[in-house]
């Protein structure tokens, strides 16, 4: 394994723990300047709202990527992965996510996500 994979890997790994932890402060250290992200709302929010709205705890607990793609593109990745949570009341779900990921000065940081439930 490439330790670009290597750090990919461990990069979504942190991702979904980020987003299952509401871990603002881990965010704070991948997220790129200039990220953006698409919710399942279909609402875009730039980094500071990205940041705010992690803040806020979640109804979905249980949350595990799987079925993760990840194709890198010189200093640019790409990762698809499927997800499996369990919602505020009690039921199985699932969804998708897709996250850009930009290699600069040789750290990897995210640029952009797109969410869907």
């Amino acid at each position: 394994m490439s330790q670009d994979l290597e750090q990919l890997t461990a990069l979504n790994r942190d991702y979904v723990a980020a987003v299952q932890n509401c871990d603002v402060k881990r965010f704070d250290e991948i997220l790129a300047p200039e990220f953006y992200c698409s919710n399942p709302d279909k609402t875009l929010v730039d980094r500071a709202a990205f940041l705010e709205q992690t803040a806020r705890p979640i109804a979905i607990r249980n949350l595990h990527a799987h079925d993760v793609k990840i194709r890198i593109m010189g200093d640019f990745a790409i990762i698809h992965a499927a997800t499996s949570y369990t919602t505020a009341d009690g039921q199985q779900a699932s969804g998708r996510y897709t996250d850009c990921w930009a290699k600069t000065n040789g750290t990897w940081l995210a640029v952009s996500a797109h969410v869907s439930r």
